[in-house]
C-alpha cells in the first residue's frame, strides 16, 4: 500500500466520521442538548481540519 492510498483511506473513513457526527447533531437538535451538540460541533469542526490537512498533503507539490 502507498501513501497515497494510505491517505485515501484515511481521508474517507474521516468523510464518514464528519457524517456520522452530522446525523447524531441533526437527531439531538430535537431535545435541545445543547452542551453535547456544542461537544459533537468541535469534533466535527477537528475531523475537517484534519480533511482538509489531509487533502492539502495528497496534492502534487507545484
Amino acid at each position: 500500500m502507498t501513501d497515497q492510498d494510505s491517505i485515501a483511506q484515511r481521508l474517507e473513513a474521516l468523510r464518514t466520521e464528519h457524517q456520522s457526527l452530522n446525523a447524531e447533531i441533526d437527531a439531538l437538535k430535537g431535545r435541545g442538548d445543547t452542551l453535547e451538540i456544542q461537544g459533537l460541533k468541535r469534533q466535527k469542526l477537528r475531523l475537517k481540519d484534519e480533511i482538509a490537512l489531509l487533502e492539502s498533503e495528497s496534492q502534487p507539490a507545484r
